[in-house]
C-alpha cells in the first residue's frame, strides 16, 4: 500500500501563528556591542558620502549597504531636490570641499550607536545625524539627518 500525504490543514505549525515567526529566523539578526566594529570610521564615512551625495559627486547607490531602505529612500529624496535646485540655477555638480569635524556619540542600547557628526563648509556648517543598529555583524544606519 501507498502511504497516503495529506496536504497542509489547518493543525500545521508553519500555518499558525508562533512564538517564532519565519522573518524572525531568516531576517536580519540583531546583533550586541561585543559583535561589532568601531563605529567611529563609519560615522565618519557616512557623513562625508552623505554630503557627496547631496552635491551630486557621488552616486547614492554606494551608500545602500550601509542603510536601511527607509533611509535610502529618504536620502533619494534630498538627492533628487538637490539635483533639481542646482538645475534651477544653472549649477553643475562639484566634489565639495569640506571637513568633518567634531563626532559625538553615544550608545542607548546594546548594539546602537546614535551619534551627531559636524561638516565644516565654506558657506556654512552642518550637523549630520546618525543611528547606527547592529544586525549580522555589521552596522546599518537607521537614521540619517542632515541639518
Amino acid at each position: 500500500m501507498i502511504p497516503h500525504h495529506e496536504s497542509a490543514h489547518a493543525g500545521d505549525p508553519f500555518d499558525e501563528p508562533g512564538p517564532l515567526d519565519r522573518d524572525d529566523f531568516f531576517g536580519p539578526q540583531p546583533a550586541g556591542r561585543a559583535e561589532l566594529p568601531d563605529p567611529a570610521p563609519l560615522l565618519r564615512n557616512l557623513a562625508h558620502c552623505v554630503v557627496e551625495a547631496l552635491a551630486g559627486a557621488r552616486d547614492l547607490e554606494q551608500l545602500a549597504r550601509w542603510v536601511t531602505d527607509d533611509v535610502y529612500r529618504g536620502l533619494e529624496k534630498r538627492v533628487a531636490l538637490a539635483s533639481r535646485a542646482r538645475r534651477v540655477r544653472g549649477a553643475r555638480p562639484q566634489r565639495p570641499v569640506f571637513a568633518i569635524g567634531t563626532i559625538r556619540a553615544s550608545e542607548p542600547a546594546d548594539g546602537v550607536v546614535e551619534a551627531v557628526v559636524i561638516v565644516h563648509q565654506r558657506p556654512r556648517t552642518r550637523a549630520i545625524v546618525i543611528r547606527l543598529e547592529g544586525f549580522d555583524a555589521r552596522w546599518r544606519a537607521s537614521v540619517i539627518g542632515v541639518l
